[in-house]
């Protein structure tokens, strides 16, 4: 498998972008050797600058639900485009994609795009820091929420304490206000709102944790924050940028009934393209200005090729069989994933919601952090680098999700299974 070319483009990229990258992960550090370069995409698979092929298993992320280059995202978009790529003004197009949202989420009753999750995110907390008068905020360890300032903070073990800044350039006193707790532990947050009785603004959470792997909700779990956030006068935050439209039509507060005040989303519902949003009861928004006092802005926000791409996307969601056939294939990778690391003799241990899961390189079970950080990421960058010779494109880091799309046929599944089964034996 050459890679000169992209060799090539990463020691120019070096010279002109920090790391020669503009997002951390793609720097492969976590798995050594060097970056692939993306040259095009079609369905399910990629085409690197080198013309090696790969059966892609990111999906941009998460947002290719429908593949790469869908007919009908390509036609939306160049559509949108024909017509003028922005206006910094208001569009029917984005009425359009708030009525969707608030169609398929009840809890979402007005919404606001953004043109990014961490911009969503950060919103939403503004909002209800602006709502309830209070500054503090539980987000749990592990649980990343984009890369604002207050949101960049470490996780602790027990008692949560103030936050520390989890980055240079981040001022103490911007994290202080940010507590953590270990995902999964209901105890602990209740801990907190009583240590700091009246001073909790909200809670934000993933309700599937994607970004330390994909460890869902323990039962009760997300029905536990519910109740302490409307005992103490909090709001409860679902940050389903990942989930939202990926684990079903309404997210992941659908599948286990847990009604969140505010919701937060991106990936999907711009189809590949950068987007945000986050919406709530419609007394919550009217918080936001102009109608309130709290401030939220952004130039390309409700952008029409971003909006039009998410229209499609959610268009083929919508058809009958759509999160049935994620499910299959989601299932026949799971299995497989599983059963070839049993085949190998290597402890492992499957997570999986859906169309989204993880294979951690520990014999579990894997229910938070601490759990995901103790499994063998030695091993995994071994596994990764084998796959990835074998055509297999997976997230490069074993503290992400495994993404399966609509454009996966189940031959491609049968073929990253049986690399897999080969990569775990050559690598054990």
């Amino acid at each position: 498998m050459g890679m000169d070319r992209s060799e090539a483009l990463f020691d120019r990229a070096k010279r002109v972008i920090p790391g020669g990258v503009n997002s951390p992960v793609r720097a492969f550090r976590a798995v050594g050797g060097k970056p692939i370069f993306i040259k095009e995409g079609h369905r399910s698979r990629i085409e690197d600058a080198d013309g090696n092929q790969y059966i892609d298993f990111v999906a941009s992320w998460g947002p290719l639900i429908a593949g790469h280059a869908p007919a009908e995202v390509v036609a939306a978009v160049s559509a949108a485009a024909s017509q003028g790529t922005s206006f910094g003004a208001s569009t029917e197009l984005e009425i359009a994609l708030a009525e969707k949202i608030c169609a398929h989420v009840p809890s979402v009753e007005m919404v606001r795009l953004t043109s990014s999750g961490t911009e969503a995110t950060m919103s939403a907390l503004r909002l209800a820091r602006g709502i309830t008068g209070r500054d503090g905020v539980i987000k749990m360890e592990g649980c990343y929420h984009g890369h604002a300032d207050h949101l960049l903070v470490k996780g602790g073990s027990g008692l949560a304490t103030f936050g520390e800044p989890d980055s240079a350039g981040v001022p103490a006193d911007f994290a202080a206000h940010t507590l953590t707790a270990p995902f999964n532990d209901i105890d602990n947050v209740a801990r907190i709102f009583e240590t700091h009785n009246g001073g909790i603004a909200a809670v934000i959470v993933e309700p599937i944790a994607g970004n330390m792997g994909v460890i869902p909700p323990a039962p009760g779990y997300l029905d536990g924050l519910r109740d302490l956030c409307t005992k103490h006068g909090a709001l409860l935050i679902f940050d389903e940028v990942i989930t939202g439209f990926r684990v079903g039509l309404g997210g992941a507060q659908a599948q286990y009934r847990v009604t969140p005040d505010l919701t937060c989303f991106g990936k999907i519902i711009g189809g590949g393209l950068p987007v945000g949003a986050f919406g709530g009861r419609r007394d919550l928004m009217a918080g936001l200005a102009p109608l309130g006092p709290v401030y939220q802005a952004g130039t390309l926000s409700g952008n029409p090729l971003a909006v039009s791409a998410g229209l499609a996307v959610l268009s083929i969601l919508e058809r009958d069989g759509a999160y049935d056939q994620l499910e299959k294939l989601g299932a026949k990778l799971g299995t497989g994933l599983k059963k070839a690391a049993q085949n190998a003799g290597v402890p492992a241990t499957l997570n999986r919601v859906g169309s989204m899961m993880t294979l951690f390189f520990g014999p579990g079970p894997i229910g938070n952090f601490a759990d995901a950080a103790a499994c063998d990421t030695d091993r995994f960058a071994r596994f990764y680098r084998a796959m990835l010779s074998k055509g297999i494109y997976l997230a490069p880091s074993a503290f992400e999700a495994t993404f399966v799309s609509l454009a996966h046929t189940e031959g491609e599944i049968e073929q990253a299974v049986d690399a897999a089964q080969q990569a775990l034996e050559e690598t054990r």
